[in-house]
C-alpha cells in the first residue's frame, strides 16, 4: 500500500473516533474534574479547588486521576515540585489507559539530593509497550515556582512541553510498524511517592525521611480534549469557550507540529539538557536501535 493511502486511511480511523467524544475546554476546578485515588489526608484540594497538594511521608504517599478520560487534545498543568533533598521522591504526571496493553504518555520528576538538579523522565507505552525513555534536566529550578507541564496528542504525534517550550516529539510510525497510541481513552493520574530503589542515582541515594513530608503542589489545570462518555456525536463543543474560539483551540491541538521556531527550541533542550536518549544507546539495543529512532528526530 501507498504511504499516500496509509495516510488517508490514518486520517479518517482518526475522524471516526473522535466523532465519538466531545471536545472539552475548560480551566479547572480540582473539585470538578479530579478524586483522591489515595493516600488520605495526605493529598489536599485547597482555595476553592484552586490548588492541590501531595505529601510523602515514611507511611505513605498520595496521589490523584482524573473523573473523565480523553483522546487525543492537550492537557496542561502547573506543577511545583518538592524542594529541598527531594532525593529519592517521585512525582510523576501521566495519561494512562488500563490492562496489559495500556498506552500511557508520562511526565516523572526524579528527586535528587539538594542543589543538584531534578531529572525529569519521559516515556510513551503503546499497547503495554514502553522502553521509551528520555530525560532532561531543566534549564530552572522546578521547586521555586509553578511552571508548566503540558501534552499534546493527536493522531499524528505527542508533543511534550515544558513552560510551552517542545522539549520532546513522539510521531505516528503505524507505517513502520511502530505502534502508536489512538484507541484508547486515557485519564490523567499524578501521585508522589517513595522510590528511593532506583529513581537518584540508580538507588544509591536514599530518602532522607527526616525532611519529611514531601509535597508537591498544582494549580492551574486545563483541558481542551475530546472527552469519553460524551451524548455528542461532534468533538467540536464546549461549556466553557464560544464556539468560534474552540475551532481555533481544536485546530491547535489537532494539527500541531512544531514550526521552524519550534525545531529551534527542541534543538536547543536536547542539545543542552538531554541526559538520556534511548535512541543513542547502543549497548541497550545490540540488534539495532528501535524503528522509530531511525525514522524522526523531532
Amino acid at each position: 500500500m501507498s504511504s499516500s493511502k496509509v495516510s488517508v486511511m490514518l486520517h479518517l480511523s482518526a475522524v471516526l473516533l473522535i466523532s465519538l467524544f466531545v471536545a472539552m475546554a475548560s480551566a479547572g476546578n480540582f473539585y470538578q474534574d479530579f478524586d483522591i485515588t489515595f493516600g488520605e489526608q495526605r493529598a489536599k484540594i485547597l482555595n476553592g479547588g484552586q490548588l492541590l497538594s501531595l505529601d510523602l511521608d515514611q507511611y505513605s504517599g498520595s496521589g490523584f486521576k482524573s473523573k473523565n478520560e480523553y483522546l487525543f487534545g492537550r492537557i496542561d498543568m502547573q506543577i511545583k515540585l518538592v524542594a529541598g533533598n527531594s532525593a529519592g521522591t517521585v512525582t510523576a504526571y501521566y495519561l494512562s489507559s488500563q490492562g496489559p496493553t495500556h498506552d500511557e504518555i508520562d511526565f516523572e520528576f526524579l528527586g535528587n539530593s539538594s542543589g543538584n538538579p531534578y531529572t525529569l523522565h519521559t516515556n510513551v507505552f503503546s499497547q503495554g509497550k514502553g522502553n521509551r525513555e528520555q530525560q532532561f534536566h531543566l534549564w530552572f529550578d522546578p521547586t521555586k515556582a509553578f511552571h508548566t507541564y503540558s501534552l499534546v496528542w493527536n493522531s499524528q504525534r505527542i508533543i511534550f512541553l515544558v513552560d510551552n517550550i517542545p522539549i520532546r516529539v513522539f510521531h505516528n510510525l503505524e507505517s513502520v510498524g511502530v505502534p502508536f497510541p489512538k484507541n484508547q481513552p486515557m485519564r490523567i493520574y499524578s501521585s508522589l511517592w517513595n522510590a528511593d530503589d532506583w529513581a537518584t542515582q540508580g538507588g544509591r541515594v536514599k530518602t532522607d525521611w527526616t525532611h519529611a513530608p514531601f509535597t508537591a503542589s498544582y494549580r492551574n489545570f486545563k483541558a481542551n480534549a475530546c472527552v469519553a462518555g460524551s451524548s455528542s456525536s461532534s468533538c467540536g463543543v464546549s461549556t466553557s469557550a464560544s464556539t468560534s474560539s474552540l475551532t481555533d483551540q481544536q485546530s491547535a491541538w489537532q494539527n500541531h507540529n512544531l514550526d521552524a521556531a519550534g525545531r529551534n527550541r527542541i534543538r536547543w533542550v536536547q542539545q543542552k539538557f538531554m541526559v538520556y536518549n534511548y535512541c543513542t544507546d547502543l549497548q541497550r539495543f545490540p540488534q539495532g536501535l528501535p524503528a522509530e529512532c531511525r525514522r524522526s528526530r523531532f
